[in-house]
């Protein structure tokens, strides 16, 4: 059941692959909250991917877009503010390691694969913002929304060189954030989910351990892609417009664990 939280808002949902995948659901979720919204992802995962019938089930508009090109970015981004006037949220979920996916180790990195890790992963966040900024495409008040994880924090040996993305993700976050917010009032936020089965959370080394160790840690046990998804509302929504340059851990309060019992 919707609360028309997001009724009149129109924003772009970055990253939705297939079902699993938490944007999907996030897309899912603020239209049934009433809101308008284009989905955008790389050729390439378009073409893997069911997001067609997600944007014909959901009436969105279908932009590809590599995040790593400039030229891709600028257009996604000049053809939502045309489509919309101005765009009032933005979801980033773009995280890709050529390291983790081949199994490197973190102590033998493919420095060529690293710069792309970060180059998917972190700088297109400021790619992302820094166009919205230069185009003016943002309303006052608009929030984006980048999803992350505990182990920009601390040290999960499986997650590789994405821990430093995911750093470097929350960095930008905050940096950007104070300059959006001091021109036009726009929150930037980082969302640290628990570990979640998505197509490309799958392919960390030990990931089913993850899932279990933090469901066994977190009192409320680990939120869902759905869960995450209702969260995000509340971030796109004006019930939160004083909150921004946050790292918000959604984990059932596993980040403030140390031993169980």
């Amino acid at each position: 059941m919707g609360y028309n939280l997001l009724k009149g808002k129109k924003g772009i949902i970055f990253g939705a692959l297939d079902e699993r995948s938490i944007a999907w659901k996030v897309a899912e979720k603020v239209v049934e909250e009433g809101a308008e919204i284009v989905l955008t992802n790389a050729p390439v995962a378009l073409r893997m991917g069911g997001i067609k019938e997600l944007g014909d089930r959901l009436n969105a508009e279908i932009i590809p877009a590599d995040v790593t090109v400039m030229e891709d970015l600028e257009n996604l981004i000049s053809t939502a503010k045309q489509k919309f006037g101005g765009i009032d949220f933005i979801l980033h979920s773009v995280g890709m390691s050529p390291n983790v996916r081949k199994g490197r180790s973190y102590t033998d990195l493919n420095y060529d694969f690293f710069h792309k890790t970060v180059d998917i992963s972190a700088m297109s966040l400021h790619r992302v913002l820094q166009t919205c900024y230069k185009q003016d495409a943002l309303n006052d008040w608009a929030s984006v929304v980048a999803l992350t994880y505990i182990a920009a924090q601390r040290t999960y040996t499986g997650y590789g060189d994405m821990a430093e993305a995911k750093a470097m993700l929350e960095s930008i976050a905050r940096s950007f954030g104070h300059h959006y917010g001091m021109k036009k009032k726009v929150r930037v936020n980082t969302v640290s989910q628990s570990p979640t089965v998505t197509t490309a959370g799958s392919g960390v080394a030990g990931f089913d351990d993850f899932i279990n160790n933090a469901d066994k840690l977190s009192p409320l046990g680990n939120a869902t892609a759905e869960e995450c998804a209702e969260y995000c509302v509340t971030l796109f929504s004006d019930l939160t417009r004083k909150v921004t340059m946050q790292n918000l851990f959604h984990d059932g309060g596993y980040s403030s664990m140390g031993a169980a019992d």
